[in-house]
This record gives structure tokens, C-alpha cells and sequence, in this order.
């Protein structure tokens, strides 16, 4: 797929080729969805008109309407009456709302979900302890203080939660390992809100990371697993706990 840094409407119609004569509007909304998660249209483009869009994939512009409309729902574009419609984000903001339609599955497929993220952040904690240096620490460490100090505030909290495993998998260096995980965290995001309850689910959870953090410090690759591995096995706890209380 080409880039399109200058005036992305000049290419992005091209870029979507013919599709068959009575393809299904799924179809063509999957076609434009390939083309925005590819990494090909920058964040915040404007799409060509529906024209366009229904010229270059040679169907009628009324599918193309109804493609836009469900990318919409999905948070996927943004469409502006009067201005036209954009790409509402970059490809690691978008997959999480492609995603979505996953929760529709259910608690089985959330728990699945809940067990895939506490696998790959002990595999990212694991690649981060051969790579850390002092200001990736630092950073660490000033989320650390932002939990201690962050009192009744859960909001403030679970941002600098967040934060501290972020850190952690960009360190990682494998840039899928951390899509997949922001991805993951973005899906358990109200799930992780709900799950810390009290004082003390608090002050578990900052003991928790205050363990990861000691681990990295030493670039033991093993002890950071493990001390991940520990965090994830209590915090997967917790999230299940709300999918129960939920029911």
C-alpha cells in the first residue's frame, strides 16, 4: 500500500481496486478497514467522497454509504456533515475498535482475552529486563509515586498502572507484542476500572508493581517474569471477579 503524506484523498481511492459487481456491503467495509489498519493512511485524513470511493471500487455509492456508516458505529471513521469523513485514529488506536464486536461473544471470550494479556506481559517484562536503562526506570518509578500518592483517586491510578506496563512493552522492543497488549488492555479497560475496589485491592496492586519494578532494576529476565507472572495471576483474579459480579 503507498503512503499518503502530502494529500491522502489523492491515493486512497486508488489504493482500494474494483471489488465484484453485488458485493456484499460486509465486504466492502472490510476492504476499507484493511486499508486504514494498514498503516498506509495517516491518523486523521479525510477520505475522498463517496463518489470516488464508489468509482474506484466500482460499486454504487449507496454501499459505500452503508460501509461508512458501519465503520462509524465501530469508532472506526469519523463522519463530519458538511466536511466529509476522516480516519478517526493510528493503526494501534483503531484494532481496539475493530475489536470490539469481541465482548459481543460474551464472559467466556473475555476471561480468554484476560488469560492472553497476563501471558504476553510476563513474555514483555521478560524482554524488557535485558533492555532497560535508567530512564526507562525513572519513568517507572515516577508511576510508582503516582499510585502511592494517588489517595481515593482510581482514575489517576489505573492511568498510571496503565502507563507502567506500556512503558514495559514498548521496552520490549517487539513492536506486535506491544500492539497486541495495548490492543488487549484497551478491550479489559472498563473491566480493570471496576476491579479495583477498595484501600486494599489498591495497595495489593502497588505492591505488585513495586515487585516488576525491583525485578527490571536488577536485568534479571527470570525474576521480572516471575514477579509479572505473580501480578498478572492477582490481577486476572480481580478482573474475573467483576465478569461474576457482572452476571
Amino acid at each position: 500500500m503507498p503512503a499518503f503524506p502530502d494529500k491522502p484523498t489523492d491515493g486512497i481511492a486508488a489504493a482500494l481496486g474494483s471489488v465484484p459487481i453485488g458485493t456484499a456491503v460486509s465486504t466492502v467495509a472490510k476492504r476499507l478497514l484493511d486499508l486504514f489498519t494498514s498503516g498506509a493512511v495517516p491518523a486523521g485524513a479525510r477520505l475522498p467522497p463517496e463518489r470516488e470511493l464508489a468509482q474506484s471500487l466500482n460499486i454504487g455509492r449507496s454501499a459505500v454509504r452503508e460501509a461508512l456508516a458501519a465503520l462509524e458505529i465501530l469508532g472506526v471513521v469519523d463522519v463530519r456533515p458538511g466536511s466529509g469523513t476522516y480516519l478517526r485514529g493510528s493503526v494501534s488506536e483503531l484494532l481496539p475498535e475493530t475489536l470490539n464486536w469481541g465482548l459481543m461473544l460474551g464472559e467466556p471470550r473475555t476471561r480468554e482475552l484476560i488469560a492472553v494479556r497476563g501471558r504476553l506481559e510476563v513474555f514483555a517484562a521478560e524482554l524488557a529486563a535485558s533492555r532497560i536503562d535508567d530512564d526507562v526506570l525513572a519513568r517507572l518509578a515516577g508511576y510508582l509515586e503516582t499510585m502511592r500518592e494517588s489517595g481515593d483517586d482510581r482514575v489517576r491510578f489505573i492511568e498510571a498502572d496503565v502507563k507502567f506496563h506500556v512503558e514495559i512493552a514498548r521496552t520490549a522492543g517487539n513492536e506486535v507484542l506491544a500492539g497486541l497488549l495495548q490492543s488487549i488492555r484497551s478491550l479489559l479497560r472498563v473491566w480493570v476500572e471496576r476491579g479495583l475496589h477498595s484501600d486494599a485491592d489498591a495497595e495489593a496492586a502497588l505492591a505488585e508493581h513495586t515487585a516488576v519494578y525491583d525485578a527490571l532494576e536488577t536485568r534479571d529476565g527470570a525474576a521480572a517474569s516471575a514477579a509479572m507472572e505473580a501480578h498478572m495471576t492477582t490481577a486476572s483474579a480481580r478482573l474475573s471477579g467483576t465478569l461474576a459480579a457482572d452476571d
